[in-house]
């Protein structure tokens, strides 16, 4: 077997084998004489059938099969070992013609990555303490939502809920007892055309649809208000876990979610701006299998949303192509992370990590640490995903030393998105 490599990039390759029949034909000799042990025809004894019927009848199957387990034992054992490729291997050409093979495959090469001077990369970090108006406000709206609803004789205003039958006068469709609150953005349109009627009053009103106009009937069933609940012993239990059971226990139970909230949503969009941070900041190719490797995750994703298939007539070429400079970006990153781990000192990962990571991936899913333990040990690639995160976690734990932080009060880190958001646009 001749193999022989082309550089399309400093990242890209193109490795071809080539082989003829004299090399090949001691493997389907042997693939020959398996099979005429295996193979049963009318009129032959099992195992009987002559040599000159198997090649005839079955020759170019179990040539072309034995082709594809050479080429794979060749590409693993030469390929792999010598190139070391990353990404996902597109095999771009195969040809077997007057006894000659061609097989081209395109690998990906990892790219080398010089580290940036870390100490130069400003990174902005959200920092809020929740305050007692905030906490305030969270109870208000706690309160709100377990309120009940009384039914009423009175002209309909912004504070009420509707149940209401629409009719549609442009299609005919009808659809009965439906509950509309007023207090909500999306149903400004009918608290316009419903202010100041009653129950029993039937009114019409237009709406748009995509730029079309649709006609509807609605028949108001029933005016509603809210009855806001009490900030009593048992909403105060329910809404706590049991874990307060008194206003100033609860109000310091509301604090410390919240906090837990702003403190997790902190971190997690600090990791995003060390990332984009660290992404812009470096300029090298990324292999374009690996690139294909990340968007066909993408199109993985999608299919568990939609149980495993696609939606109908859902076009996956055009999306891969939406999603390639996101992909390429996604790629960057995974490998300034690889070279950081190699970098840091200190990145291994020891049992404990381990341990550390399963609890708390226990509390927050409601599992018990051996379950979860125990999902792990029958999933190998979990287990390999486990260790990559806490590796992650371990290379933005060092970056939080390295990197300039500013810290922003949430209303500047806000303002800050906003114009960050409007300069990608």
């Amino acid at each position: 077997m001749n193999i022989s490599v082309k550089e399309i990039t400093s990242v890209d390759k193109e490795v071809t084998l080539k082989a003829n029949r004299e090399e090949l034909q001691p493997k389907f000799d042997k693939a020959f004489k398996k099979y005429q042990g295996q193979i049963s025809l009318p009129g032959f004894r099992p195992g009987r059938v002559p040599m000159s019927l198997v090649k005839k009848r079955f020759g170019n199957d179990i040539e072309i099969e034995e082709i594809n387990k050479y080429i794979q034992e060749v590409f693993e054992k030469d390929v792999v070992e010598e190139h070391n490729p990353v990404g996902e291997t597109q095999m771009i050409d195969f040809q077997w013609e007057n006894d000659e093979l061609e097989v081209v495959f395109k690998i990906g090469a990892k790219p080398e990555v010089k580290v940036a001077d870390l100490k130069k990369m400003k990174v902005n970090k959200m920092v809020h303490d929740v305050t007692d108006e905030e906490v305030k406000e969270e109870i208000e709206r706690s309160l709100e939502r377990e309120s009940s609803w009384e039914d009423v004789d009175a002209k309909i205003t912004k504070d009420h809920r509707v149940v209401v039958d629409v009719e549609s006068i442009t299609h005919g469709d009808l659809d009965e007892d439906q509950t509309l609150d007023l207090r909500e953005e999306s149903t400004a349109d009918f608290l316009k055309a419903l202010k100041g009627h009653k129950a029993g009053d039937v009114v019409e009103m237009k709406m748009n649809h995509d730029g079309d106009k649709e006609e509807i009937k609605i028949t108001v069933k029933k005016v509603q208000k809210p009855i806001k609940a009490e900030l009593n012993e048992e909403f105060i239990k329910k809404n706590s876990n049991g874990e307060a059971t008194n206003e100033d226990e609860f109000k310091s139970f509301i604090k410390s979610r919240m906090q837990q909230y702003y403190d997790q949503t902190s971190d997690d969009m600090f990791r995003n701006e060390v990332v984009e941070t660290l992404v812009d900041a470096h300029d090298f190719d990324v292999p374009v299998a690996f690139t294909e490797q990340v968007k066909s995750s993408y199109v993985q994703q999608l299919k568990q949303q939609y149980g495993n298939k696609l939606p109908e007539n859902f076009d996956e070429e055009a999306y891969r192509e939406e999603m390639t400079e996101q992909a390429k970006r996604e790629a960057k990153w995974y490998f300034i992370s690889q070279k950081l781990q190699e970098t840091f000192e200190d990145i291994e990962i020891k049992p404990e990590d381990i341990d550390e990571f399963i609890s708390i991936e226990a509390a927050r899913y409601g599992a018990t640490v051996d379950q979860l333990k125990g999902y792990y040990a029958q999933n190998p690639n979990l287990l390999e995903s486990l260790r990559s995160s806490i590796r992650e976690n371990k290379v933005f734990d060092k970056l939080q030393d390295e990197v300039t932080i500013k810290e922003l009060d949430k209303d500047a880190y806000r303002k800050f998105q906003e114009k960050k958001s409007k300069k990608k646009k």
